[in-house]
Protein backbone atom coordinates (compact mmCIF):
# COMPACT_ATOMS: atom_id res chain seq x y z
CA UNK A 1 0.00 0.00 0.00
CA UNK A 2 1.40 3.13 -0.53
CA UNK A 3 2.78 4.94 2.24
CA UNK A 4 0.86 8.45 1.31
CA UNK A 5 -2.70 6.86 0.80
CA UNK A 6 -2.54 5.40 4.33
CA UNK A 7 -1.04 8.54 5.87
CA UNK A 8 -4.06 10.05 4.42
CA UNK A 9 -6.31 8.25 5.45
CA UNK A 10 -5.19 7.83 8.97
CA UNK A 11 -4.85 11.59 9.02
CA UNK A 12 -7.96 12.75 7.91
CA UNK A 13 -9.91 9.60 9.70
CA UNK A 14 -8.15 10.48 12.98
CA UNK A 15 -9.13 14.53 12.51
CA UNK A 16 -12.41 14.16 11.75
CA UNK A 17 -13.49 11.67 14.14
CA UNK A 18 -11.21 13.47 17.11
CA UNK A 19 -13.45 16.92 16.27
CA UNK A 20 -16.68 15.70 15.60
CA UNK A 21 -17.57 12.77 17.81
CA UNK A 22 -19.73 13.45 21.06
CA UNK A 23 -20.98 17.08 21.66
CA UNK A 24 -18.88 19.69 20.27
CA UNK A 25 -18.64 23.67 19.98
CA UNK A 26 -18.47 24.43 16.56
CA UNK A 27 -15.55 27.04 16.90
CA UNK A 28 -13.31 28.84 13.95
CA UNK A 29 -10.40 26.23 14.42
CA UNK A 30 -12.86 23.57 14.00
CA UNK A 31 -13.32 24.87 10.84
CA UNK A 32 -9.98 26.16 9.63
CA UNK A 33 -8.28 22.73 10.94
CA UNK A 34 -9.32 20.88 8.12
CA UNK A 35 -9.13 23.27 5.45
CA UNK A 36 -5.44 23.38 6.47
CA UNK A 37 -4.93 20.12 6.45
CA UNK A 38 -6.19 19.86 2.90
CA UNK A 39 -4.25 22.48 1.95
CA UNK A 40 -1.11 20.91 3.32
CA UNK A 41 -1.73 16.83 2.21
CA UNK A 42 -2.84 18.34 -1.47
CA UNK A 43 0.97 19.47 -2.59
CA UNK A 44 2.60 17.73 -0.22
CA UNK A 45 1.17 14.13 -1.79
CA UNK A 46 -0.08 15.46 -5.07
CA UNK A 47 3.22 16.28 -7.49
CA UNK A 48 1.41 16.26 -10.68
CA UNK A 49 -2.63 15.46 -10.98
CA UNK A 50 -3.76 14.15 -14.27
CA UNK A 51 -5.19 17.43 -16.29
CA UNK A 52 -6.52 15.59 -19.20
CA UNK A 53 -8.34 12.39 -20.12
CA UNK A 54 -9.66 9.32 -18.46
CA UNK A 55 -7.02 10.32 -15.12
CA UNK A 56 -8.28 13.34 -14.81
CA UNK A 57 -12.12 12.36 -15.12
CA UNK A 58 -11.30 9.20 -11.92
CA UNK A 59 -9.95 12.03 -10.02
CA UNK A 60 -12.89 14.47 -9.93
CA UNK A 61 -15.29 11.84 -10.14
CA UNK A 62 -13.45 10.21 -6.59
CA UNK A 63 -13.38 14.18 -5.33
CA UNK A 64 -17.18 13.93 -6.24
CA UNK A 65 -17.92 10.86 -4.56
CA UNK A 66 -15.82 11.96 -1.35
CA UNK A 67 -17.68 15.31 -1.57
CA UNK A 68 -21.37 13.43 -1.76
CA UNK A 69 -19.85 10.87 1.42
CA UNK A 70 -19.14 13.61 3.31
CA UNK A 71 -22.31 15.70 3.22
CA UNK A 72 -24.10 12.07 4.03
CA UNK A 73 -22.15 12.12 7.19
CA UNK A 74 -22.25 15.72 8.14
CA UNK A 75 -26.21 16.34 6.78
CA UNK A 76 -26.99 12.89 7.70
CA UNK A 77 -25.34 11.42 10.55
CA UNK A 78 -24.57 14.98 12.57
CA UNK A 79 -27.10 17.34 14.10
CA UNK A 80 -26.25 21.16 14.29
CA UNK A 81 -27.86 23.17 17.10
CA UNK A 82 -27.49 25.81 18.98
CA UNK A 83 -26.99 26.30 22.87
CA UNK A 84 -28.50 29.19 24.15
CA UNK A 85 -27.24 29.07 27.52
CA UNK A 86 -23.24 29.34 26.62
CA UNK A 87 -24.42 31.40 23.52
CA UNK A 88 -22.48 28.35 20.78
CA UNK A 89 -23.16 26.42 18.13
CA UNK A 90 -22.96 22.87 19.03
CA UNK A 91 -22.71 19.29 16.98
CA UNK A 92 -23.63 16.39 17.93
CA UNK A 93 -22.23 13.38 16.15
CA UNK A 94 -22.37 9.64 17.83
CA UNK A 95 -21.40 6.27 16.57
CA UNK A 96 -23.43 5.94 13.36
CA UNK A 97 -20.96 9.10 12.55
CA UNK A 98 -17.98 7.12 13.50
CA UNK A 99 -18.72 3.74 11.94
CA UNK A 100 -19.63 5.72 8.28
CA UNK A 101 -16.75 7.50 8.26
CA UNK A 102 -14.29 4.61 9.78
CA UNK A 103 -16.27 2.60 7.30
CA UNK A 104 -15.94 4.48 4.10
CA UNK A 105 -12.09 5.47 4.67
CA UNK A 106 -11.39 0.89 6.14
CA UNK A 107 -12.81 0.46 2.13
CA UNK A 108 -10.57 3.20 0.89
CA UNK A 109 -7.66 1.33 2.80
CA UNK A 110 -9.06 -2.25 1.75
CA UNK A 111 -9.29 -1.36 -2.14
CA UNK A 112 -5.55 -0.12 -1.95
CA UNK A 113 -4.41 -3.11 -0.08
CA UNK A 114 -6.17 -5.31 -2.60
CA UNK A 115 -4.84 -3.45 -5.70
CA UNK A 116 -1.60 -4.50 -4.84
CA UNK A 117 -2.13 -8.03 -3.39
CA UNK A 118 -5.61 -9.66 -4.64
CA UNK A 119 -6.12 -8.09 -8.14
CA UNK A 120 -2.85 -6.55 -9.14
CA UNK A 121 -2.80 -7.51 -12.63
CA UNK A 122 -6.67 -7.25 -13.20
CA UNK A 123 -6.54 -3.44 -12.09
CA UNK A 124 -3.04 -2.67 -14.38
CA UNK A 125 -4.55 -4.69 -17.46
CA UNK A 126 -8.13 -1.42 -16.35
CA UNK A 127 -5.79 1.32 -15.73
CA UNK A 128 -4.07 0.65 -19.39
CA UNK A 129 -7.03 -0.07 -21.07
CA UNK A 130 -8.74 3.48 -19.66
CA UNK A 131 -5.46 5.30 -20.30
CA UNK A 132 -5.32 5.74 -16.47
CA UNK A 133 -1.80 5.89 -14.48
CA UNK A 134 -0.92 4.62 -11.05
CA UNK A 135 -0.45 7.94 -10.27
CA UNK A 136 -3.85 9.35 -11.15
CA UNK A 137 -5.33 6.21 -9.35
CA UNK A 138 -3.14 7.32 -6.08
CA UNK A 139 -4.67 10.84 -6.56
CA UNK A 140 -7.80 10.34 -7.17
CA UNK A 141 -8.11 8.77 -3.58
CA UNK A 142 -6.26 11.34 -1.88
CA UNK A 143 -8.59 13.44 -3.63
CA UNK A 144 -11.74 11.67 -2.43
CA UNK A 145 -10.63 11.55 1.21
CA UNK A 146 -9.55 15.57 1.18
CA UNK A 147 -13.30 16.64 -0.37
CA UNK A 148 -15.24 14.28 2.44
CA UNK A 149 -13.42 16.16 4.66
CA UNK A 150 -13.64 19.84 3.07
CA UNK A 151 -18.11 19.11 2.45
CA UNK A 152 -17.63 17.89 6.42
CA UNK A 153 -16.24 21.62 7.21
CA UNK A 154 -18.64 23.13 4.91
CA UNK A 155 -21.60 21.77 6.03
CA UNK A 156 -20.16 22.57 9.68
CA UNK A 157 -19.77 26.31 8.66
CA UNK A 158 -23.16 26.24 6.91
CA UNK A 159 -24.88 24.98 9.86
CA UNK A 160 -23.26 27.05 12.31
CA UNK A 161 -24.46 30.25 10.41
CA UNK A 162 -27.71 28.88 10.10
CA UNK A 163 -28.16 27.81 13.51
CA UNK A 164 -26.93 30.88 14.78
CA UNK A 165 -29.24 32.85 12.70
CA UNK A 166 -32.43 31.00 13.77
CA UNK A 167 -31.31 31.77 17.48
CA UNK A 168 -31.08 35.35 16.78
CA UNK A 169 -34.68 34.92 15.33
CA UNK A 170 -36.78 33.60 17.55
CA UNK A 171 -35.02 36.08 20.02
CA UNK A 172 -36.31 38.95 17.93
CA UNK A 173 -39.67 37.44 17.97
Amino acid sequence: MPTDVLIVNIAVLFAVLEADLGRRKITRFRILRPLLLAAGIIPLFIAHPATAGNGEILEIALAGLGALLGLVAAAGLMKITYDDASQRSMSVAGPAYGAFWTLVIGARLLFTYGANHWYHSQLGHWLITNGITVDALTDALIFMAVAMAVTRTIRLAVGRTQVRHGSANRLAV
